[in-house]
């Protein structure tokens, strides 16, 4: 009968796991499948997440004229709608606000409450079984009064950390600034290369014309004409590659600010000021600037400091701490003798004795994050001698090209100018024509290019010597500065 019982036993907690297994599978999301049906299918997400979605939808602006930004308002945009500037600022202001916390350490620590105990006494000899209520207000103060540096060491960490934060949002300003700006002149600098491709296709046009004239009254053959066409394309094929390239560069230029990459906007033509001149410092010089300006530099000194501190306070748990800690309290009762005010007063000295090697592991783990903390300064102060050397020899050799790109323009202009007079005059071939209109289109280009190169470069020679502000001004002062050697417009 037992073995009969058992068996059954067994089929029934067979038959619950089928059972459990038939009926299993992932919790359902607001009324739908939690997962995909399988691994090659997509999950469709629940109406929650289509309206979260919903909601960040970006709508294509009703502006009807187009909004025209200078590079400080680009700049200023950017930097109030920036997520990472945002994010830099609170974090600096939470770290004040730990500052602060810290700082609450320097006083006593008062807290009052009200209390109800209701007990029951055993009974004992000569006292019977009793039940005892008692209620009413109560305090204590509590107040360290030495610890030997731990509260000022914990204070100084917090300290040292606010400064960091504080100098990361400036670093994150700055960053903000030379992002825009690089994005600016990228924009401006497609736009100009449009521009300049604008006026090659008219030459290519002009050239065209030109052939088909020639050929219409039999001075040139059908291969002059199929030259020019085909030159014609190509520089019409050129321009539309450019403005699609426009277009995407001002869409970078609409994110670099803060704002949706399809914003109806523009940036006028950058007309620097005579701040911008090109400093006659050494590369020595300007190295010394961003040893003392740069804040990625100061935050780590900063942070090195905390951690010094720290040191400070894991070496205060070897030592002894006085502390003073008062309670009063005032007490109501159902049985009189239990009735009454009261208080305690203690003083007290606690000396650590054995911790299981606790504070020893403490100050070694101190004073290794110290000497990491000052490796990060040093890898630090060279990441950033290294890009202000680089950015000095980069705005060096980018003067450079704009002289050189503006002697090559105007020798090409001259070149074209030539060739298109010696073609109309019919003692020169469509090819000499071709050859000099193509030299000259590359002569714009490279003149654009390097002018606005050169702007980049002395942007970004600005950010790394710690001089780049909200304005988008480059001063080098108290620099002297040379002559100005910005391309003339």
């Amino acid at each position: 009968m037992s073995r009969l019982a058992g068996s059954r036993a067994r089929l029934a907690l067979t038959a619950l796991a089928a059972a459990s297994a038939c009926v299993h599978g992932p919790p359902r999301i607001e009324g739908a499948v939690a997962t995909p049906a399988n691994q090659t299918t997509q999950w469709t997400p629940t109406k929650s997440v289509s309206d979260a979605a919903a909601r960040d939808v970006v709508r294509p602006s009703t502006v009807d004229s187009i909004k025209q930004y200078t590079l400080a308002e680009a700049i200023d945009i950017a930097l109030r709608t920036s997520p990472l500037t945002r994010q830099s600022w609170v974090q600096a202001r939470a770290a004040a606000d730990v500052y602060g916390s810290s700082e609450g350490r320097l006083y006593p620590t008062l807290v009052a409450g009200v209390a109800v105990n209701r007990s029951l006494a055993l009974s004992s000899p000569g006292r019977p079984a009793g039940e005892r209520t008692q209620y009413g207000p109560s305090g204590s103060l509590t107040y360290t009064v030495l610890d030997f540096g731990g509260r000022t060491g914990s204070i100084d960490v917090a300290r040292q950390t606010a400064i960091a934060a504080d100098l990361t949002h400036n670093s994150t300003v700055q960053n903000t600034i030379l992002l825009v700006e690089t994005a600016a002149f990228t924009y401006l600098s497609t736009r100009a290369q449009r521009d300049a491709q604008k006026s090659s296709l008219d030459l290519a046009t002009a050239a065209l014309d030109a052939a088909n004239e020639r050929h219409h009254v039999g001075l040139a053959t059908i291969a002059d004409v199929l030259q020019a066409r085909t030159a014609r394309s190509q520089a019409e094929l050129q321009l539309q590659t450019l403005e699609g390239i426009l277009q995407v560069t001002k869409g970078s230029l609409a994110v670099s600010m803060g704002l949706p990459a399809n914003t109806s906007f523009d940036v006028p033509a950058v007309t620097l000021s005579d701040s911008v001149h090109f400093i006659t410092e050494s590369v020595d010089s300007l190295i010394n600037v961003a040893v003392r300006n740069r804040p990625e530099l100061a935050s780590a000194r900063a942070q090195a400091e905390a951690a010094h501190s720290q040191i400070k306070v894991a070496r205060s748990g070897y030592l002894p701490s006085l502390a003073f800690v008062g309670t009063g309290a005032n007490n109501a009762s159902n049985i009189s003798t239990f009735a009454g005010n009261t208080y305690s007063l203690n003083l007290g000295v606690s000396v650590p004795v054995f911790t299981g090697f606790s504070s020893h592991y403490d100050v070694a783990a101190a004073n290794e994050q110290f000497q990491a903390a000052q490796a990060r300064t040093e890898l630090t102060r060279q990441q950033i001698i290294q890009q202000v050397f680089t950015a000095y020899y980069t705005m060096r050799t980018a003067t450079d090209r704009v002289r050189t790109s503006r002697d090559l323009l105007a020798s090409a202009i001259q070149s074209e100018e030539v060739a298109r007079g010696r073609y109309k005059e019919g003692v020169g071939s469509i090819v000499d024509l071709l050859v000099a209109q193509s030299a000259l289109a590359a002569a714009r280009s490279q003149d654009v290019d390097s002018r606005w190169q050169w702007r980049s470069a002395l942007a970004q020679l600005a950010h790394d010597v710690g001089v780049l502000n909200a304005r988008g001004d480059t001063s080098f002062a108290p620099f002297t500065p040379a002559p100005d050697v910005r391309p003339k417009q």
